[in-house]
């Protein structure tokens, strides 16, 4: 069996960079928000229940909610300080639910599914760390708890099919994080930004599968328009409906 690598996230230390620090750089954020709701929306008009699976503090189920704020919000994730940020962000309502589960595990699937169907699933930057037999499990799992016509969302960070290609992806990370910092009042070179990047304590956690591969997987299983709905690199949101 493959060592766990990703209970590093569970360190409120790390989550706290996070939050702080590393999301706000990330390229083309209001982007990837905006095409996910666009996509739900083209799916499912009116949501009525939805799940952000690997919530971290649930900014992707937030930008639902502030559509549809009505809907049942399922938040999921394995780190109790990712929950605990998800509460500070989102409140607490009766429409809301919040489950400290690992969806590695199979069983976490009894978790959620009272709550099924889902209109709408989403996920940020956490299938990446399974492994691909797992992510290609999960995204079945996900598929089963969809409603017809629902829709599955993955912001997600990928593999890069060259070397070259990732250390473009890099370059711009290492760019826009110093941007970040700076605007944040940071005092750091950007060679000690760029340490922090390549070094990062969370990197080992990361298990990174092409897009194209998991795209494959998606139509394997039978979500229907399957695509790329946006990409800059290595992030990129992708996703399938399931059919009528």
């Amino acid at each position: 069996m493959q060592e766990r690598r990703d209970t590093v996230w569970q360190s409120a230390a790390l989550t706290e960079q996070f939050l702080t620090g590393v999301r706000g750089a990330i390229p083309l954020a209001q982007a990837q928000i905006d095409v996910m709701l666009r996509m739900a929306k083209a799916a499912r008009p009116q949501i009525h229940s939805f799940l952000d699976l690997g919530c971290g503090d649930g900014i992707l189920g937030h930008a639902l909610l502030k559509t549809d704020p009505k809907a049942r919000g399922v938040f999921l994730d394995f780190s109790e300080p990712m929950l605990d940020a998800a509460r500070k962000r989102l409140g607490t309502a009766d429409n809301l639910t919040f489950l400290v589960e690992d969806y590695g595990q199979p069983a976490w699937v009894e978790s959620v599914r009272p709550f099924a169907p889902y209109d709408v699933i989403v996920s940020g930057f956490s299938i990446h760390h399974q492994p691909d037999e797992r992510k290609q499990v999960v995204y079945q799992e996900l598929y089963d708890l969809l409603r017809p016509g629902g829709i599955f969302l993955n912001l997600e960070h990928v593999l890069s099919p060259t070397r070259w290609l990732e250390k473009q992806f890099d370059e711009a990370m290492v760019d826009a994080t110093y941007d970040y910092h700076l605007r944040s009042g940071g005092t750091r070179s950007r060679q000690e930004v760029a340490n922090e990047f390549y070094y990062r304590p969370d990197k080992a956690a990361n298990i990174l599968a092409p897009l194209e591969t998991q795209l494959g997987w998606l139509r394997d299983i039978g979500y229907q328009h399957v695509d790329c709905y946006l990409k800059v690199f290595e992030l990129a949101l992708f996703g399938g409906v399931k059919p009528e």
